[in-house]
C-alpha cells in the first residue's frame, strides 16, 4: 500500500521546514563560533571556555546541524504523514530533554521572562513553541489526508 500523501498546512510547513531549521543553524553557529558568548548566556555566568568545553560545544553545534538537516531535508522529501509523525515525535522527546537540560539554573528559567537573556528565549520559549507545534501536529490539528478528503466527497 502506498503511503498516504497530504498537502500540509502552511503553518506547519513554514515552521518545520524553514523557521525551526534556521533557528537550529543559528544555535549551531553560536555554539561553535561564539563559544564564550554561548556559554555565558546559557549558564548566566562568565566562565572561560576550556578545551574540553570547547569540544563539547562544537559537538553540540554538530547536533544542532543534524537537527536542522533532519527536519528540513527529511520532512521536505515526503508528504507521508507516518514519516512526519515519526520525526516530529522524536523531536518532541528531544524538546523535553532540552528543557530538562536547563533545569540546573532553577525553576525560574521556565517562567520568569524578566530574567531571561537572548539564549533563554531560544532554550525555553522557542522550545515551548516547537513542542506545542509538534503536539498539535501529532494530535492531527489542522491535518486532512487524501483519504479524509475522499470521504468528504
Amino acid at each position: 500500500m502506498a503511503p498516504r500523501q497530504t498537502v500540509l498546512p502552511l503553518t506547519y510547513r513554514a515552521f518545520f521546514l524553514i523557521i525551526e531549521p534556521i533557528s537550529a543553524l543559528l544555535g549551531a553557529f553560536y555554539a561553535h563560533f561564539r563559544q564564550d558568548e554561548y556559554l555565558a548566556m546559557t549558564t548566566h555566568t562568565s566562565s572561560p571556555v576550556t578545551l574540553g568545553t570547547s569540544i563539547v560545544l562544537s559537538q553540540l553545534a554538530n547536533l544542532y546541524l543534524l537537527f536542522a538537516l533532519n527536519e528540513a531535508l527529511v520532512l521536505r522529501s515526503t508528504g507521508d504523514l507516518r514519516v512526519w509523525r515519526t520525526v516530529l515525535f522524536g523531536l518532541l522527546i528531544a524538546d523535553f530533554g532540552h528543557l530538562y537540560s536547563v533545569s540546573g539554573l532553577g525553576s525560574w528559567v521556565y517562567w520568569d521572562v524578566t530574567r531571561w537573556n537572548a539564549i533563554d528565549y531560544g532554550n525555553v520559549l522557542f522550545v515551548y513553541l516547537g513542542a506545542s507545534m509538534r503536539i498539535a501536529f501529532l494530535l492531527g490539528v489542522g491535518l486532512t489526508t487524501s483519504a479524509d478528503a475522499k470521504k468528504a466527497t
